[in-house]
């Protein structure tokens, strides 16, 4: 029996996973990773990293990250406290959706995660102070490897929920989009 709902997004490759909390009066059990089960929805290889955040007020914007080839890696993104504007930008070359972004609220509460793949950048906005997120990497982190958008880049047009109130400066240092961005070739 599977524990996940695998949904598909306007964005090819870019799945919504809903677990399913299986639970009594002592509380549940979720579970937030299985290999077999999201090899179908396009998880492949071990997991390579985990990495937990904690952001303290709401508002804030994380991201958008990327990791070009040959560390192109794939996530899954879970709310473990909280909730969040979880966001996946297309960077594929050639992809008929290069540049669209969607969106997902992803929070504690409704057990959803985001499956992103390679060749995408993702970031999120706290919708709920001390929020809390795990993610699940394929491959590991390389700084050369390391890349970023600015997440109020007028060529995505991304409508963040909330005014943003915090943003990292690196994260504020992130180039806009040109006419020369390569894209990336997963």
């Amino acid at each position: 029996m599977s524990r996940f709902e695998v949904v598909g997004t306007p964005l090819d490759g870019l799945i919504l996973v809903r677990r399913q909390k299986l639970g009594d009066s002592r509380g549940f059990l979720s579970r937030l990773f299985c290999a077999d089960e999201l090899a179908a929805a396009g998880w492949s290889g071990p997991i390579a990293q985990i990495n937990h955040t904690f952001t303290a007020r709401a508002g804030t914007v994380r991201g958008l990250h990327f990791q070009r080839p040959p560390h192109a890696e794939t996530k899954l993104v879970s709310c473990l406290h909280g909730e969040v504007w979880d966001v996946a930008v297309d960077l594929r070359a050639g992809s008929p959706t290069y540049l669209r972004w969607h969106a997902e609220r992803l929070s504690a509460d409704n057990g959803c995660a985001l499956l992103i793949p390679r060749g995408f950048a993702h970031g999120f906005q706290a919708l709920s102070d001390d929020v809390e997120l795990l993610y699940c990497h394929s491959a590991a982190y390389a700084a050369q490897s390391e890349g970023g958008l600015h997440p109020q880049d007028d060529r995505l047009g991304i409508s963040w929920p909330l005014p943003i109130t915090e943003l990292s400066v690196r994260d504020a240092a992130h180039a806009r989009i040109t006419e020369t961005f390569p894209g990336i070739t997963p």
